[in-house]
């Protein structure tokens, strides 16, 4: 069993990465897990902007919606220490994978933390060989609240395809 750790990163924290976390951490716990655990997951912005606020009223409802009642979060910012203690960051969309990227060239360590987007994970896309642009999930702070449906909807799928994903991989490497 391969323990693995997951930082979901969006912009400002409120929207979409907590909803990512807060679905992951749902499906994560509902699915019988034969090669892959997850202790440690969370969820941190690129800016600074919501420090320490709590999610969006909009996630926090699209997740009661959804039977997901028990999730808290304070908005963060991404820290050079994250790039060493998770396995993964993955980000919502292209603007915050530069963002990571460029961060991760300036910190030093032997082990860092794989950098993806999130989209990399949808089935369809890793079916094909993982071809093509990844798929971005959308920020919905500035629409209504038909945007946190589909961003609830998008964070489940891509949710499934990383955990089958991370399971394959690591069936695959417990086999050699």
């Amino acid at each position: 069993m391969t323990d693995v750790s997951v930082l979901f990163v969006c912009l400002g924290n409120i929207c979409r990465s907590p909803m990512a976390e807060a679905v992951f951490r749902h499906i994560a716990s509902s699915r019988d897990g034969k090669t892959v655990t997850f202790s440690k997951l969370d969820s941190a912005g690129t800016c600074a902007a919501h420090l320490h606020d709590p999610p969006d009223p909009r996630t926090m409802s699209t997740l009661k919606k959804h039977g997901i009642t028990d999730f808290t979060h304070a908005a963060r910012r991404v820290k050079t220490s994250d790039f060493t203690e998770f396995d993964y960051l993955i980000a919502m969309d292209q603007e915050n994978y530069d963002s990571l990227m460029y961060s991760r060239s300036r910190v030093k360590g032997e082990k860092l933390a794989e950098v993806r987007m999130f989209g990399d994970f949808d089935a369809d896309r890793l079916a094909g060989g993982g071809r093509g642009e990844s798929e971005e999930v959308p920020d919905p702070y500035y629409g209504g609240r038909d945007g946190f449906d589909r961003v609830y909807d998008m964070v489940t799928r891509l949710s499934n395809g990383f955990i089958d994903y991370l399971e394959k991989k690591h069936a695959v490497d417990a086999a050699n």
